[in-house]
């Protein structure tokens, strides 16, 4: 059996630069970002007497439960397109994670994806660097969404804190921050209990190239802020960055929920700063405040920065 784990990615500064076509027109794209100690999980594995091996199933395990005999039935379109690619022969996969997957801002699809190719790498015995993972799984996550950013796989795959460029022609640059800010500051995800597919966000920002824009210079505002250990100011331009990215398109706060706890929170004297992860109208709100002073009228999750990216081992 191979258990392979992938952490998801949590997005401050310069998400929507990260969309292929922003790279294309203006070409660059450029997020902050972190990878969370909250993962996603797969399991892979090849029985000896049983479903996969007598009975020539695949049988697939998360939400629900599904057993065929061909690749091309399987309904989890992520599973689907990976065990495609590789051409598996029948096996058992199992799928869990740490947080709400299904629109949850979190970039678990390319975690998924990731966890997905490692498992697979250890069983074909086939090694692939990390930057290698994360390339072919931007690939893969390209043909269940063709708005898919950049920063998703490549924020997923590489553990830490960091800055991350995208440049025209494919090249992706890291550069790996201090993690200082985070032990002044706690930060919690916050549910909003409303889930979305964000190739409907997505493709709304792709109709407004030109809005995006703002965003990158705040993205160097942010960075020189924090090179100067400014952690105040960093804050400040979080927040900045969060109402250029509501200005982008509608389509990110078009739920009520997602509205009124954005004006909750902003008016919530205990938090510093907050955005909605990933995509927007959906999934997650990150909320920083100061240690252990957090008192808001919601469930939250406190979270931590994991220096480690994906991780495989086999049983």
């Amino acid at each position: 059996m191979i258990i392979s784990s992938c952490p998801l990615r949590i997005s401050l500064f310069g998400g929507s630069t990260d969309n292929p076509y922003f790279v294309e027109k203006y070409g660059k794209g450029s997020v902050i970002s972190f990878t969370s100690n909250l993962k996603t999980y797969v399991t892979l594995h090849e029985d000896k007497l049983g479903y996969n091996m007598k009975g020539k199933k695949y049988i697939i395990n998360y939400s629900k439960r599904e057993e065929t005999s061909y690749i091309a039935d399987i309904q989890n379109e992520l599973v689907r397109i990976v065990l495609n690619y590789f051409g598996l022969p029948p096996l058992t996969v199992s799928m869990t994670s740490d947080a709400y997957s299904q629109g949850s801002g979190l970039a678990s699809s390319s975690s998924y994806i990731i966890s997905f190719i490692k498992g697979i790498s250890i069983i074909n015995d086939v090694r692939m660097t990390d930057i290698e993972i994360c390339k072919l799984a931007y690939e893969l996550e390209l043909e269940m969404n063709p708005y898919c950013g950049y920063q998703d796989p490549y924020g997923c795959g590489i553990g830490g804190f960091k800055r991350i460029d995208f440049e025209k022609g494919g090249t992706v640059r890291y550069d790996f921050l201090s993690t200082n800010l985070f032990d002044t500051y706690d930060m919690h995800l916050v549910f909003t209990g409303v889930t979305r597919n964000s190739k409907n966000v997505l493709k709304s920002v792709t109709d407004n190239l030109h809005k995006i824009k703002p965003l990158l210079k705040t993205v160097d505002e942010a960075y020189d802020s924090l090179m100067k250990n400014d952690s105040e100011r960093f804050l400040f331009y979080l927040n900045k960055s969060w109402e250029q990215k509501k200005s982008t398109t509608s389509a990110v706060t078009e739920n009520e929920t997602i509205r009124i706890m954005d004006k909750a929170l902003e008016e919530n004297e205990s938090v510093i700063a907050h955005k909605l992860c990933g995509a927007g109208n959906g999934g997650f709100f990150l909320v920083f405040s100061k240690a252990n002073n957090l008192k808001i009228p919601y469930e939250s999750v406190r979270i931590e920065v994991s220096p480690n990216g994906v991780i495989g081992k086999c049983l």
